[in-house]
């Protein structure tokens, strides 16, 4: 099982801020990719991977990270400074 946040806009479109999830995929991508096939709005929260970020464990990544022993994967819009 693996702890997945969702931020921002993110958790505006699934619906949730955080749900554990029960995934066979290796990677975040993999781990995306069943997440579109759950529901219409998992498919549009992730349909533009270039709009979004991802931290495993509290580590901002790429989304061909692996999620072997990973605990937590986490979802956020880029963040902007001013």
């Amino acid at each position: 099982m693996i702890d997945v946040l969702y931020f921002a806009w993110v958790r505006e479109r699934i619906g949730l801020p955080r749900e554990q999830v029960q995934t066979q995929a290796t990677t975040v991508a993999g781990l995306v990719d069943e997440l579109r096939t759950r529901e219409e709005r998992y498919a549009l929260a992730f349909s533009d991977l270039s709009s979004l970020r991802v931290a495993v464990d509290q580590e901002l990544t790429d989304f061909d990270a692996p999620l072997a022993g990973a605990r937590e994967v986490a979802f956020f819009p880029p963040m902007t400074g001013g």
